[in-house]
């Protein structure tokens, strides 16, 4: 039902965008923007990409040694069927990709996605505070600071159930253990994964609230909102094929609040989101030119 669900918003937006603005009209500013500014953003998307699988390559070190390409495959793979697929069933193909390249077990694997998209989102938000109150230094760093917290006390948290758990009998327990102990045992593993997260949102953000900017007139909070909006709607228990219209309303709803026309906001929101499956399928069509066996450097 929800399958179908996505294909009617799909279906839908596209007559919306064609009724409202016309799809001509909507692409001819990609005529005006010079080809070095494009190239820019795309090869800005694919160092976010990089970075994506650099956390995924130090988290899974033991498993991926000396097999990097093969992980920056999976990452692509698994980043084009994410934002291709509705509600989210790209995420599925993770544990089936690390299985089959890496032999990693679904205990391992699920328990890892969980935990990077929980470092996904509090990032996100954190970025979200610093655009919303970017008008009042203080108040946001403040924000922000205690925000930051929230990972910290999660690795606490699951050392604490981990030594709880210890000893104790049962199959559930016993999964729960197996769940737990996938998820950074150190301090150090914990820092690593939780800066790489940082550090690709920063990229990634950046580079979309750019994009953003060269569609239309907005400030760079403004912009950087109107980006973290669109992402966040990839949560949305309803969500159209390959995002197609929720991600659109996601963007204009961050944009709005920045006085900016919800006309322009709209034509600004769909390239964008063009951007992003362009630079996608960039991507996934690059990994089926890569190797697709294990090896060792």
């Amino acid at each position: 039902m929800q399958r179908l669900v996505g294909i009617i918003v799909f279906g839908a937006f596209l007559v919306f965008v064609e009724a409202y603005f016309g799809w001509r009209r909507l692409l001819a500013p990609w005529g005006t923007l010079p080809p070095s500014q494009i190239l820019a953003a795309v090869v800005l998307a694919f160092v976010s990409y990089w970075t994506r699988a650099v956390r995924l390559y130090d988290y899974f070190r033991d498993e991926m040694q000396g097999a990097f390409g093969l992980c920056f495959k999976v990452m692509l793979q698994h980043n084009l069927l994410n934002n291709l697929l509705p509600m989210r069933a790209g995420e599925i193909s993770f544990p089936v990709l690390m299985a089959r390249h890496f032999d990693v077990p679904v205990m391992r694997s699920v328990p890892a996605l969980f935990w990077f998209r929980l470092l996904d989102l509090h990032t996100l938000g954190a970025c979200a505070l610093v655009a919303a109150f970017a008008w009042n230094i203080p108040l946001m760093m403040a924000l922000v600071v205690a925000w930051m917290v929230l990972p910290i006390l999660l690795f606490w948290g699951s050392g604490h159930w981990q030594r709880l758990l210890h000893d104790q009998p049962g199959r559930i327990k016993g999964l729960l253990k197996k769940a737990l102990a996938s998820l950074p045992q150190t301090p150090r593993a914990f820092w690593r994964a939780w800066a790489w997260t940082v550090i690709t949102w920063v990229v990634k953000l950046g580079v979309f609230a750019w994009v953003l900017s060269l569609f239309m007139d907005v400030s760079g909070a403004g912009a950087l909102m109107g980006a973290i909006a669109g992402d966040l709607t990839s949560v949305l228990p309803i969500h159209g094929v390959a995002g197609m219209g929720t991600y659109e309303a996601g963007v204009v709803a961050g944009l709005l609040p920045y006085g900016v026309t919800a006309q322009n906001a709209l034509l600004a929101a769909v390239n964008l989101h063009l951007f992003l499956l362009g630079s996608t399928l960039i991507g996934g069509a690059f990994s089926l030119l890569m190797g697709g066996k294990k090896t060792y450097g």
